[in-house]
């Protein structure tokens, strides 16, 4: 037996978490942290200040955490396959979201279509419904997925989520933004990049996990 199965076998109580190492065997590894202070921008590079985006980990989690903007704004992401010259890979996503306002009123469900991409190099908007606001206690936290970004065979397909409290005056409402897509290309992606639509990341930190396929 192997995992957290053998792992426990004779424990008369409780589970223990399965061993890690070295992000094998279903257990993310984090890689790098950046902290944002009035960033125009926050990449994380293959082979630059410790960062690692190749075949080392097969797939890619990024946190965002208290994302918090300068400026009224939303939040952009893009990829390269040059290590960070060109932040111009072609894209393809579907976006929808749900959204509930402070006044409680009913909640709602919706697609907005002027934020999907069409075989765009365009950066992604990740919180298309608004922008996210920049009061004290406004800030936008989520996640985004990267699978395979070393493959030479296949397209990279990603998936984000983010919620957030925007920037409304009369009445804030908070909203939670899905996109999936993936980036049309066979070249490696080797670096990502994140931006605010105008302004700056004024304060907040964006984590990178990998995980390796254990089977």
């Amino acid at each position: 037996m192997t995992g957290i199965i053998s792992d426990n076998v004779g424990r008369p109580s409780g589970l223990i978490k399965a061993a890690s190492g070295g992000g094998g065997g279903g257990v993310w590894t984090l890689i790098k942290t950046l902290t944002a202070s009035s960033s125009a921008t926050l990449s994380f590079v293959n082979g630059t200040d410790d960062v690692v985006l190749d075949s080392t980990y097969h797939i890619y989690k990024l946190q965002f955490i208290n994302i918090h903007p300068s400026a009224s704004s939303e939040l952009y992401f893009n990829g390269s396959t040059d290590t960070g010259s060109n932040y111009n890979v072609t894209k393809t996503t579907a976006v929808f979201y749900a959204y509930h306002s402070e006044q409680a009123t009913t909640p709602a469900f919706a697609t907005d279509a002027s934020a999907d991409l069409a075989e765009s190099t365009a950066f992604s908007n990740l919180n298309f419904a608004s922008q996210i606001g920049t009061d004290n206690d406004n800030c936008a936290d989520g996640e985004l997925w990267l699978f395979n970004p070393s493959s030479t065979t296949y397209v990279k397909h990603f998936l984000t989520r983010v919620a957030y409290m925007d920037a409304r005056a009369a009445g804030p409402y908070m909203y939670d933004c899905y996109t999936s897509g993936y980036c049309n290309t066979t070249s490696a992606v080797d670096a990502l990049q994140f931006k605010m639509g105008s302004g700056n990341i004024d304060s907040g930190k964006i984590k990178l996990y990998g995980l390796k396929d254990s089977a």
